[in-house]
């Protein structure tokens, strides 16, 4: 048993009072829970007029959740009709988010006052809770704590008019983060017609109701898994401190070692240009140096009469003589 703020509800699989969870082995219809309620519309109360707490449907509200996470039906819970068998295939999912600076998560190990694992829906019941006993110095019927309940005088007078002021005006005061590791069951509802004709009136036999009752009060619910496996979704830091480091190491070294590369070329382009120039110099003594040899050697041949005294220069456009002038 568990009290919401619809009043007594049932858990099942709870884990609680030291009880072992319960498992499945196989995925698909017939594999989970099973069962079968009836709502019994005539008892009922009457509607005497439309406030915010009156309800027009007739049915069961339904909520799958983690063990660690308290019911809030009110809010996330979904509707089963009567007459009618409705299957709710579900598959788990595992989110991972990110903490500051990059996300705004909460780890779930940081509890509550009332709450020894963190969700949303723990944080909401323990906001308000707090915010309830603060302001009427009394608690709702589900909520968690040592505080009194609230009689009905303060619950019509002070609650409920807090709780309405609290989702209006004070939401500043209920700031929830996503937890950082979260447990999440999709699901997917299909219906069919019961009773159908050819069991019309064994049910009618077995549970000594006509068929009109069990078509206005009966309904199955078969909640199952689609297959056993899960779903993981996980946030990703979009640019880590090493990716805009090595980011960074890369620009400079291609910059770097393209800058040393141009000043190596610019030594040896240097250099070049320099030994391009000795060389030129150093051809040009050297051709200097072979040209006055040459001349000074020109009046000690060997094959030259030593009985010449004098030489006689012959301009080069003047026309050649005889071979004894050419000698001379």
């Amino acid at each position: 048993q568990v009290f919401t703020k619809y009043g007594k509800c049932y858990m099942f699989n709870s884990g609680e009072d030291g009880k072992p969870l319960l498992t499945t082995v196989k995925g698909g219809t017939g594999n989970g829970l099973e069962i079968m309620l009836d709502i019994q519309q005539d008892e009922y109360l009457p509607i005497w007029g439309e406030t915010e707490e009156t309800t027009f449907e007739a049915g069961v509200k339904v909520q799958i959740h983690s063990q660690s996470e308290p019911p809030f039906i009110q809010e996330l819970g979904f509707g089963v009709a009567p007459g009618f068998q409705t299957f709710v295939a579900t598959q788990e999912q595992r989110l991972t988010y990110l903490p500051p600076p990059w996300g705004e998560c909460r780890s779930s190990e940081m509890g509550l006052d009332f709450f020894p694992v963190y969700s949303i829906t723990a944080c909401r019941i323990d906001c308000e809770t707090r915010y309830i006993v603060e302001n009427c110095n009394c608690r709702m019927v589900h909520m968690p704590g040592d505080a009194p309940f609230c009689t009905p005088e303060q619950h019509k007078e002070c609650a409920e008019p807090a709780l309405g002021l609290l989702a209006e005006k004070d939401s500043n005061y209920c700031l929830c983060r996503t937890p950082c590791n979260l447990t999440r069951y999709n699901k997917e509802l299909s219906m069919v017609k019961i009773p159908s004709k050819t069991s019309a009136k064994y049910l009618e036999k077995k549970f000594n109701k006509s068929e009109k009752y069990i078509s206005e009060n009966i309904l199955v619910l078969d909640i199952f898994f689609e297959a056993l496996n899960y779903e993981t979704i996980e946030q990703k830091k979009a640019y880590e401190v090493a990716a805009l480091l090595g980011d960074i190491g890369g620009q400079m070294g291609l910059f770097i070692g393209a800058s040393i590369l141009t000043i190596l070329e610019l030594f040896d382009y240097i250099y070049e240009l320099i030994k391009e120039k000795l060389l030129d110099l150093l051809g040009k003594e050297e051709d200097e140096g072979s040209h006055d040899e040459n001349v000074s050697t020109c009046d000690t041949m060997p094959n030259h009469s030593e009985t010449i005294s004098h030489t006689v220069n012959v301009p080069l456009q003047t026309a050649l003589g005889t071979l004894e002038e050419i000698a001379c």
